[in-house]
């Protein structure tokens, strides 16, 4: 399994790349809040037990990888748009340019990017880092999975900053997400300004 986790990147330096990072998003579903992504580079075939996309592992298990990352990476990066550009654009643009904005701050820069799922434009954004798309990416790369865990992380624990400012949503609950409880409150208190608007067609 560790040595099938590098294949991607390893294959990426195999045929020249000398700075491979893996770059995953976080929040392209939800009703609210904004979509954040994250760009990283690892150590070729560091070991970092329990790493895996993030949708798989507990809220806790992603807590105690996130600084574990960090520390352990030759870079990282995360970025977000806003709930308000989603709007005016279109959750793949935003995805696209959440990505590309992680890691165009990468140091140093990455000469190829793995990049979660098998799209890489929107209607006004694209990924100009030389790429390779890679479905379930996160399942099957560790620099993307580790990319994953931090866009997450930064992504739940920003809500869960929301959630005080706009307490009768319940945001530190469901994070945004269209649960049946998120829906029930938006009927009865209406949209915030963190809210997708384009999003909000059938509650």
């Amino acid at each position: 399994m560790a040595e099938d986790f590098w294949r991607f990147e390893r294959e990426a330096l195999d045929a020249g790349r000398t700075l491979v990072c893996g770059c995953d998003e976080a929040g392209a579903g939800p009703l609210a809040g904004p979509l954040y992504a994250a760009a990283v580079i690892l150590p070729l075939g560091l070991v970092l037990p329990g790493l895996d996309d993030s949708k798989k592992l507990t809220e806790k298990r992603r807590e105690a990888l996130f600084p574990v990352i960090q520390e352990r990476a030759v870079a990282w990066a995360v970025a977000r748009v806003e709930a308000a550009e989603i709007d005016e654009t279109d959750i793949l643009s935003a995805r696209m340019k959440a990505m590309q904005l992680a890691m165009d701050q990468l140091t140093p820069a990455p000469d190829f990017a793995l990049i979660d799922g098998n799209r890489d434009r929107g209607k006004s954004a694209a990924i100009t880092t030389p790429h390779r798309t890679i479905v379930k990416g996160d399942s099957l790369s560790a620099s993307i999975a580790a990319a994953s865990i931090l866009a997450k992380v930064s992504r739940d624990r920003l809500m869960v900053e929301l959630a005080e400012q706009y307490p009768q949503y319940e945001f530190d609950r469901h994070k945004g997400y269209g649960t049946k409880r998120h829906r029930e409150l938006l009927r009865q208190y209406g949209p915030c300004p963190i809210h997708r608007q384009t999003f909000l067609t059938k509650l």
